[in-house]
């Protein structure tokens, strides 16, 4: 299985067509789904206690990851919401007060901090690791939009109005370019919302991307998402391995693209 990224023409990719941004009524169905597996979900990988800052998508508030940051906390992880009320997008200051966030939250615990986005959210979460390297350990990003054109999406719009910026005419070179520590891309082919494509980054020894199926309203709380999330975040620092997928996994997540 071979992955087409943005890169090969991130020029041309459309937003998703209406049948899949119809599929996004799927989310309440994921998250009872995760619900009714939590007693699984539970079962995995313990965390070593160290801090995470979760990052909601466009238009939403730290509420909606409040389900996210309860499974790290029964995990054994430090969940910390990103303090800047509703996402209206990079506006001025909110980029510099989330990396101060990172920065006092790194310090207070003495150790690095781990980096989850939800769709914008997940740019936000990357970019502050190129920032910050320093300070942290990792990033997962969920149906992000870093790679590809902007208006590859359905909620480029929203994000004008929510914003008071243009979503742009061209690709952003910089977004696409991956931080300096281990990142993990969590996508799936039926998103709504965002181009699947735009959320795929060129893998190497710290840049992987896991495929589910989940809406992209629902990714925060599918099950499989939740559990990948999990298996990252468990890794010991500096130890850093790509997603195993074999046994029970392949069935789930599919087998590991070709490189």
């Amino acid at each position: 299985m071979t992955h087409q990224t943005a890169a090969d023409d991130p020029d041309r990719l459309q937003p998703p067509g209406a049948h899949l941004l119809a599929l996004e009524w799927r989310a309440p169905l994921e998250l009872m789904a995760s619900l009714a597996l939590w007693p699984l979900l539970r079962r995995g990988a313990r965390g070593d206690g160290h801090p995470v800052i979760v990052f909601p998508g466009l238009a939403s508030p730290d509420s909606t990851t409040g389900l996210l940051r309860r499974f790290l906390s029964e995990r054994g992880y430090a969940p910390h919401r990103w303090e800047q009320g509703f996402n209206l997008g990079p506006r001025p200051g909110v980029l510099d007060a989330c990396l101060q966030h990172v920065v006092d939250v790194q310090r207070a615990a003495g150790r690095k901090v781990s980096l989850i986005g939800w769709s914008l959210g997940g740019v936000y979460a990357r970019e502050l690791a190129k920032l910050a390297p320093d300070s942290v350990r990792c990033v997962i990003t969920l149906g992000s939009p870093f790679s590809g054109h902007p208006k590859a999406s359905n909620a480029w719009r929203l994000y004008e109005i929510v914003s008071g910026q243009r979503a742009g005419d061209q690709v952003n070179e910089q977004l696409r370019q991956p931080p300096p520590v281990p990142t993990t891309s969590i996508y799936s082919r039926s998103d709504g919302v965002v181009n699947w494509q735009c959320s795929i980054q060129t893998e190497g020894p710290m840049a992987e991307n896991i495929e589910v199926h989940a809406s992209h309203a629902g990714l925060g709380v599918n099950a499989a998402a939740l559990y990948a999330i999990g298996d990252r975040l468990a890794q010991a620092e500096g130890a850093w391995r790509p997603f195993e997928r074999s046994g029970v996994r392949q069935w789930i997540y599919g087998r590991a693209p070709r490189r």
